[in-house]
């Protein structure tokens, strides 16, 4: 569990919150989030979707992005993330494959649910079985992709991750 004083995550937080704030007056969507290290900001997002035109853009996975390059890895072990609202799916899925340690959010997915960020079609579809989603999903070719699987299972220079 994180050692910072509860006053050194507040001020992480309100960073976090003051992104968000910048982020809707630039014209983007209401997010934002800071990457800590010790005690030290290492990267820091806000959400870009509409700017950048890039649906992945979320305050998370742009201070992700940044917080790798800084740090020079694509492990974030260590670390711990300030969000202005609790994590999507997707930003969810990037906090786990980067290894943070902790999620510190402050509105709720209900909160933003309220103002039109509804994510709940997107928890719901996932447990759903794949022959039940809405987006329809079918194997292809799968005897051919695997070579590729079976070259890295038995590679001697890969980097597990």
């Amino acid at each position: 569990m994180p050692t910072n004083s509860l006053e050194q995550r507040h001020a992480w937080m309100r960073e976090a919150i003051r992104l968000s704030q910048e982020s809707v007056d630039t014209g983007g969507g209401p997010f934002g989030a800071v990457i800590v290290q010790g005690d030290q900001i290492v990267g820091r997002g806000q959400n870009r979707v509409t700017t950048a035109n890039d649906p992945t853009a979320h305050a998370e996975i742009v201070a992700i992005r940044q917080a790798c390059e800084s740090l020079g890895t694509f492990t974030l072990a260590g670390c711990e993330i300030f969000t202005s609202c609790e994590p999507c799916p997707m930003c969810l899925g990037a906090i786990l494959w980067a290894r943070l340690d902790c999620v510190w959010y402050a509105n709720t997915r209900e909160d933003a649910a309220n103002i039109g960020f509804d994510d709940s079609t997107f928890y719901d579809e996932m447990t759903r079985p794949l022959n039940n989603r809405q987006l329809p999903m079918s194997p292809l070719l799968r005897d051919e992709a695997q070579s590729a699987f079976k070259t890295w299972q038995q590679s001697e220079n890969k980097t597990r991750y």
